[in-house]
């Protein structure tokens, strides 16, 4: 935290979320799940700038993404703009004699299936708290924008993505009754995380997910009961693979996992897996990438994951022959903290 000029400064920053294996186990369909995923950077940004004892009592948020800037009444918060902020904004009890300037940015695009407004969520609570008395976990700072999303907006919301902003790094997840969960790391070496670290690509296939129809459809397919489902006992168990790969630092059976938790997608619903993924799986897999994982839910826009063999020419080449075909590969580093607040 920072001052200039009599103007309070505060920093968030917290972590976007790939290669989530076990995804659609973290859900209240399935009420209890194992989830392996990835934090990364780059981070989503917050920045407040709060002046004590103002006249107007006002709060200012600056979307850089959207090139907006809007206000908000903090005596009558309505969520017609940006729920997911404004709905952060109205449960943390901000002290009324505070006015503030709140700066989102992500340097991911909105709809890239990265956990990014879980991301947006994390950084703003944990922004917020710093005004509020006493101070919350990572954990009780993940729980606050699940049920946000969840309770305070009605959403459909697993809990991985929150948890992965919150944390950062590897997480292996065990959500042992809806919504309550563990989180731990995978014991590994600095070795074999610049390795795994070395081999990832992000690949943004060009246009947001916009999936909830689909993603509707199988959740009625699923049936009430979905936790039972052989498909979601498949998810769990190549969760529990992957942690186990990384942990033995065995890339094959890290990538083996990824696949197969793909091929479930497709299981699920056939549009979970777009026509747009499977030519960048294609392609990968041309130049020998070990494991390919559509991330979050899946649908018809967003993001994959590639686990490349470990060739840095190869892997080059590869980017190079995806950013012909006008997807964008988004640069990514193995986020060794989750969300930092100063």
């Amino acid at each position: 935290m920072d001052k200039v000029d009599n103007v309070r400064i505060i920093n968030s920053r917290a972590p976007i979320r790939v290669c989530d294996i076990g995804g659609w186990t973290d859900t209240w369909f399935a009420r209890y799940g194992d989830i392996f995923n990835i934090g990364v950077n780059p981070c989503v940004e917050v920045q407040l700038r709060i002046q004590e004892n103002a006249n107007d009592n006002g709060i200012k948020i600056v979307l850089e993404n959207f090139g907006e800037t809007y206000e908000l009444d903090p005596d009558s918060i309505s969520y017609n703009k940006h729920p997911l902020i404004e709905a952060a904004i109205g449960v943390m009890h901000i002290p009324v004699n505070l006015s503030f300037e709140a700066c989102i940015f992500s340097p991911v695009p909105p709809g890239a299936a990265t956990g990014t407004s879980a991301a947006v969520s994390i950084a703003l609570i944990g922004a917020l708290d710093v005004l509020t008395p006493g101070r919350m976990t990572p954990y009780e700072i993940a729980m606050m924008a699940h049920a946000i999303e969840t309770k305070e907006l009605g959403l459909e919301c697993g809990i991985q993505d929150q948890l992965a902003s919150a944390y950062g790094g590897l997480n292996y997840i065990q959500m042992h009754e809806y919504p309550h969960a563990t989180v731990s790391r995978p014991i590994m070496s600095e070795e074999v995380l610049w390795e795994l670290e070395s081999r990832l690509v992000l690949v943004y296939i060009g246009k947001p997910h916009y999936s909830s129809e689909i993603h509707k459809k199988v959740i009625e397919s699923l049936g009430a009961n979905a936790s039972d489902d052989k498909r979601l006992h498949k998810l769990r168990e190549l969760a529990r693979e992957a942690k186990d790969a990384v942990s033995a630092g065995d890339m094959l059976e890290l990538g083996r996992a990824m696949d197969a938790n793909t091929k479930v997608q497709r299981d699920l619903n056939a549009g979970l897996v777009c026509p747009e993924f499977e030519r960048i799986i294609g392609l990968s897999k041309q130049h020998n990438a070990l494991g390919h994982k559509v991330n979050g839910a899946g649908g018809d826009g967003g993001t994959l994951t590639l686990l490349t063999d470990g060739d840095s020419r190869k892997k080059r080449n590869l980017i190079e022959k995806i950013e012909q075909t006008g997807a964008v590969v988004i640069e990514i580093s193995i986020a060794t903290e989750g969300i930092r607040i100063w």
